[in-house]
């Protein structure tokens, strides 16, 4: 097995062009994983490590880039008020080492279902910047998922950046597991309320092939929030709601959990993060009249 190690971002793609078959390497928190565990043996590892550019993140004009090789300790410290729920989705994957290593970028690039940040980046409509000797793309994040550790990256190419509104309105992120962190999700959610233009970004994880919006879920509820007077929400919507999630799912039965167990989570756990959200809402406004 060949370790290519470029110092640019340029040299890492001439390599990648060159070399289509090397599999990217950041943290290294899933590829080495499969490496010990011989599921994969590839002819050629690609180490990111060294170019500086991949682990800058910056904001303007609404929108944060955030670069590939940012480390999920650092989205945890330094991003909670700009795109809270990538904040608390990085809090709840693996250890204190995982978290210091494994990056967002490294996380889209193995799109595993489970993946901890893909609901975050799919309620935010978030974009994937991804690059090739040929130039410079963007994908919306709902085309950038193909399948079960399927995305839509050409052989030449590296994902060099995330990006997602900045101060997008209330978020929340919520995911089940024997425990918090250090674990794969059974199944997770993210909701994004957009006050701006009364919309609803509603995303499971671990339950369907790939992260899914619950678009049913999402037209209901911006329709039905009250939005102008910021009431409470009414227990009935919440529930209608948190039954569109559920059915927008297509889990599966394994060794983590069932199918019916996924559904019936997801159907509380987007109630609770909507009541939360909904809160930091109502809050926001006490404290602008304050």
């Amino acid at each position: 097995m060949d370790f290519l190690r470029p110092s640019t971002l340029g040299e890492a793609l001439a390599w990648k062009a060159e070399r289509p078959e090397a599999v990217p390497i950041a943290g290294g928190t899933d590829v080495m994983v499969e490496l010990n565990f011989d599921h994969r043996r590839p002819a050629a590892l690609l180490d990111l490590t060294r170019i500086a550019e991949l682990t800058e993140w910056s904001a303007a004009e609404g929108t944060v880039r955030l670069g590939a090789g940012v480390p999920y300790v650092r989205v945890i410290a330094e991003l909670g008020e700009k795109v809270p729920a990538l904040a608390m989705a990085s809090r709840t994957v693996g250890s204190p080492q995982i978290r210091n290593r494994g990056t967002v970028g490294g996380n889209l690039g193995a799109a595993s279902p489970a993946g901890d940040t893909h609901p975050v980046v799919l309620a935010l409509d978030g974009e994937i910047e991804i690059a090739s000797v040929r130039g410079v793309r963007t994908i919306p994040a709902e085309e950038f998922y193909l399948g079960v550790k399927r995305n839509a990256l050409e052989p030449d190419e590296l994902i060099t950046a995330v990006h997602l509104p900045e101060h997008a309105g209330p978020q929340q992120f919520a995911k089940v597991g024997t425990r918090n962190a250090m674990v794969i999700a059974v199944c997770s959610f993210a909701i994004a309320l957009r006050p701006e233009y009364q919309g609803v970004g509603a995303v499971v994880g671990s339950a369907a092939p790939t992260p899914r919006h619950a678009r049913d879920a999402e037209a209901y509820l911006a329709a039905e929030l009250p939005w102008a007077t910021r009431a409470p929400i009414a227990d009935s919507v919440k529930r209608r709601f948190g039954e569109l999630v559920a059915h927008a799912t297509s889990p599966i039965d394994d060794v983590r959990g069932s199918a019916a167990y996924r559904q019936h989570a997801l159907s509380v756990l987007a109630r609770r993060t909507l009541t939360w959200a909904w809160t930091d809402f109502q809050q926001e406004s006490e404290r602008s009249c304050a």
